[in-house]
């Protein structure tokens, strides 16, 4: 299947969620669309970051919220490495001897909860990395090759979301309405948001990860969306000073 054709399936899919919700589509619907299209019993997405407190954004049960609770308590397990290494971790049977010895707290833990597989899918846009889409099963399982084209494209789909808005644990805007918009406006601004975000590490002198922090802090506290500050960056109409409070920068002529 052309990628293309699986990301507007799976934008049909999120979309029925937060309808069904009777709200705008966030995270927890790509999370709640993402179990009933593949064979995992939930699903959980985690906001992390390398500069700040990770914490857990939604869940879809108890067992996935448990899960993700653990991972970021122990500082272990399958979201921690597919955070820390950029890459999925596919978890078919946490019963693995190696597995065991990898996660010795984790893996006993997430039994304990229900949890037999867990796959973990790390959000990324370039260089920025919001956080982590966690599904789990609970019996030993393996995904497909499409099943897992699909997971990533629900995780690249949770991506541009989480980017795009501070979302609470319940899928809703922290602070108000999203501007209305479509997946298409969605897909379309991803490298011009990694690009920014690669401007402001040379203007304030920091790494990506507190880079994107300043460039997301800015969005929120002026009222604006991500896209439009990162068009601004981009185009040299704005500039950001070490200096500068976090909702401050110098606009250009």
């Amino acid at each position: 299947m052309r990628s293309d054709s699986r990301s507007a399936r799976i934008q049909v899919l999120v979309a029925e969620q937060a309808a069904l919700r009777g709200a705008r589509v966030g995270v927890v619907d790509v999370c709640t669309a993402a179990v009933a299209a593949l064979p995992v019993g939930g699903a959980g997405l985690s906001a992390m970051s390398r500069t700040s407190t990770s914490h857990p954004l939604c869940s879809t049960d108890a067992i996935s919220e448990q899960l993700e609770e653990l991972q970021l308590t122990l500082g272990e397990g399958p979201c921690v490495d597919a955070f820390a290494h950029g890459s999925a971790v596919l978890t078919t049977d946490l019963l693995t001897g190696a597995l065991q010895d990898r996660w010795s707290v984790f893996a006993d833990a997430a039994l304990g909860a229900g949890a037999r597989a867990v796959f973990a899918l790390p959000l990324q846009i370039g260089a920025i990395s919001p956080g982590v889409l966690d599904l789990y099963a609970n019996v030993p399982t393996m995904l497909s090759a499409e099943e897992l084209a699909d997971a990533m494209a629900f995780a690249d789909l949770a991506t541009l979301l989480l980017l795009d808005a501070r979302i609470d644990a319940t899928g809703a805007t922290a602070g108000g309405p999203v501007p209305d918009r479509d997946f298409e406006d969605l897909g379309g601004y991803r490298a011009e948001i990694d690009q920014a975000t690669g401007m402001l590490t040379a203007q304030l002198g920091v790494g990506i990860d507190e880079a994107f922090v300043r460039l997301r802090a800015y969005a929120y506290m002026q009222g604006r969306r991500l896209a439009e500050v990162a068009a601004d960056v981009v185009a040299r109409r704005l500039r950001f000073s070490p200096d500068s409070k976090p909702d401050q920068a110098d606009e250009e002529t």
